[in-house]
């Protein structure tokens, strides 16, 4: 990789954490280990992480509460790693802001092809086949989407975005009143093959109206196209 990727492996097994680490300051990663939530806090002042590798289940403070301190304090894509295989963890990690969930045990190169996808969807790269938009701040729905910095805000209150919401965002802002199908949504979006929670392109929907429109039960931003997919209706 032609930048050095700075990541945090936060894992109360430092067996799995040192594993982790090795593997990946091979593959050019500058790695930090943190084994619970206080050392993770400890590490962040002085080392900004492009990707945190996130256990779920760890003694104090849980993945999930930390998925959601460092969608608050970083920019970091989140990966979480864990033996958990319940869909519930999963959904609710990926509602707090997480881009990603792997479980144990894992192969470590699709591990890095997750870490890597993960990286193209937050540092700045736009979803192929669109068009850059000119203006930082774009009115969607009741909010506005600063492409600069990828922060949506909702007045001075800024709304969690995931990495996959701002990309579906971007492919609506560059495909104004076109009708899209779920496929095509998917195909621009998501930079690598599809994982089983990806394939449910409505519940990313779903989760995103609530976010941007005034009454997420009548959308009026975007609109499910029966048969088709979605549409974004620009801000009149």
């Amino acid at each position: 990789m032609s930048t050095q990727y700075q990541m945090i492996v936060v894992d109360d097994e430092i067996d799995i954490a040192e594993t982790l680490a090795d593997y990946f300051e091979m593959q050019g990663f500058a790695v930090k280990i943190a084994v619970n939530g206080q050392e993770l806090k400890k590490i962040l002042p002085d080392f900004t992480p492009h990707i945190v590798l996130l256990d779920l289940n760890m003694p104090g403070e849980d993945g999930l509460t930390l998925t959601r301190y460092l969608r608050e304090h970083t920019r970091a894509g989140i990966i979480m790693v864990t033996a958990s295989a319940g869909q519930v963890d999963m959904v609710v990690g990926l509602e707090m802001g997480a881009d990603d969930y792997v479980g144990k045990p894992f192969d470590l190169r699709a591990l890095l092809a997750r870490v890597r996808s993960v990286l193209r969807r937050t540092q700045n790269e736009l979803p192929a086949n669109t068009q850059p938009v000119q203006d930082a701040r774009k009115k969607i729905g009741k909010c506005l989407l600063d492409v600069e910095t990828r922060k949506l805000w909702e007045g001075e209150t800024e709304i969690p975005l995931t990495a996959m919401e701002y990309d579906l965002l971007m492919v609506f802002l560059a495909n104004p009143n076109r009708p899209l199908s779920r496929d095509y949504l998917l195909e621009l979006a998501h930079k690598t093959d599809a994982d089983p929670f990806d394939r449910s392109i409505d519940s990313r929907i779903t989760r995103m109206r609530k976010k941007i429109e005034v009454d997420p039960d009548k959308p009026a931003t975007i609109k499910t196209v029966r048969s088709v997919g979605y549409v974004y209706i620009p801000n009149v």
